[in-house]
């Protein structure tokens, strides 16, 4: 079974493309679930209405499926404005 710290780590390479740094380092990627082989990613945009919002969560999907272990990835964008304090340096 997968770690939720894999699932992060598998997120690192994923870009916000306008801001050009990882979803993980922006604080994007609110909660990790992991139940068996399935992972469940709850995650922000840095601005609402994100042109490439579709572009974005499905690449967090795919690196997130991408890990050894899981069956099913599943991303879901919450409502919440994203804060530039949850920002990891």
């Amino acid at each position: 079974m997968p770690t939720e710290q894999e699932i992060l780590e598998a997120l690192r390479p994923v870009v916000d493309p306008e801001i050009g740094m990882s979803v993980v380092d922006l604080g994007m990627i609110r909660e990790v679930t992991v139940e068996d082989d399935n992972v469940e990613i709850k995650m922000v945009l840095t601005v609402p209405f994100c042109p490439l919002a579709g572009l974005i969560t499905e690449q967090v999907r795919q690196a997130a499926a991408a890990v050894e272990g899981v069956k099913e990835a599943r991303v879901t964008l919450l409502q919440e404005p994203w804060n530039p304090a949850w920002m990891h340096r």
